[in-house]
């Protein structure tokens, strides 16, 4: 892992946070408060402007390489779509984050495919496992490629561009329904990694499974999130990056942002919409509308962090 650390001046405590979601065309909204305002539709090249300059980073999740079922034969594939999306981009982002699964069943060849076509992006990448990464009998192959310099199960932190950035773990020991956990350990490292830390750094914590509940029934939340949430309450600006469900889905409550992430592999069913979760098989025309990337920017003399999720067609 590679830590950046560029200092916290002209971060003040006010923050607005846009967050754009566009499919082809797109939505700008611009959240003060927590009440968000629509500022109307924006096209790709004044996306592409309102994210730059400033530091911006990718996040991309859910890649599920070796995943070869109905909903998608090819995912190995789509994940290179993606990652050509990301190096046709006019302005190089900083750095990536990968919020988990990987690989779909643990392999390591599985490791490797994935390894071999996200290394084009030429980008530093910042990975948080998801539940199909530590499926191996000794969890070793994430470990060996990702763990080195993290703690407990592979929990970091590191500061890029005046923002603090805390990769979360709660992929081990899922609780009942699949919910998500952090556990004991993992939540005394962050009150203690976010200890002295200045109220008006801009957090972002990432992890595989929400941190917010998002649907119980299908898992899809973490059962100690809240506690880590207590922890950056007094923080003026709050995002939490989260995958695992292969839809984009946002909430605003107070100083904190909740965004997940679209897949790069295959969508799923919006919850309570199918008798479970689970690969969800779309016309062949629409599914790469339903996949995709985010890009977060992040400008410090306007302190505004903005989300804008990118389908890989549309």
């Amino acid at each position: 892992m590679s830590g950046h650390d560029h200092g916290e001046d002209g971060v003040s405590r006010r923050k607005v946070l846009e967050c754009m979601t566009w499919a082809g065309t797109g939505v700008l909204w611009t959240i003060t408060g927590g009440v968000p305002r629509s500022l109307g539709i924006i096209d790709s090249a004044e996306a592409a402007t309102a994210a730059a300059p400033g530091m911006t980073f990718l996040q991309i999740s859910d890649s599920h390489v070796g995943f070869d079922k109905p909903a998608n034969p090819n995912a190995l594939g789509t994940l290179e779509e993606a990652v050509n999306k990301i190096n046709a981009m006019p302005v190089k982002p900083s750095f990536m984050i990968h919020t988990g699964d990987i690989t779909h069943l643990s392999k390591a060849s599985e490791f490797d495919n994935a390894d071999r076509i996200i290394s084009q992006s030429k980008l530093d990448v910042h990975y948080v496992p998801g539940e199909h990464d530590f499926l191996d009998e000794e969890v070793k192959f994430y470990r060996e490629r990702y763990g080195r310099g993290t703690k407990g199960q592979g929990w970091y932190s590191f500061d890029a561009g005046g923002v603090h950035f805390v990769g979360l773990v709660n992929v081990v020991d899922l609780k009942g329904g699949g919910l998500g956990n952090l556990g004991a350990e993992q939540l005394a490292w962050l009150e203690d990694d976010l200890r002295g830390k200045s109220k008006s750094t801009p957090v972002v914590l990432f992890a595989h499974i929400p941190l917010w509940t998002v649907y119980p029934e299908w898992g899809w939340g973490t059962e100690d999130g809240g506690r880590a949430l207590e922890y950056v309450k007094g923080f003026g600006s709050v995002t939490v990056l989260n995958g695992h469900i292969h839809q984009v889905m946002q909430k605003v409550e107070g100083n904190v942002t909740f965004h997940t992430a679209r897949s790069t592999a295959f969508p799923q069913p919006a919850p309570g919409t199918a008798a479970s979760p689970g690969p969800m098989k779309v016309e062949d025309a629409k599914l790469r509308s339903m996949l995709g990337v985010a890009s977060i920017n992040f400008k410090q003399n306007e302190q505004r962090l903005a989300i804008i999720d990118t389908p890989l067609q549309g």
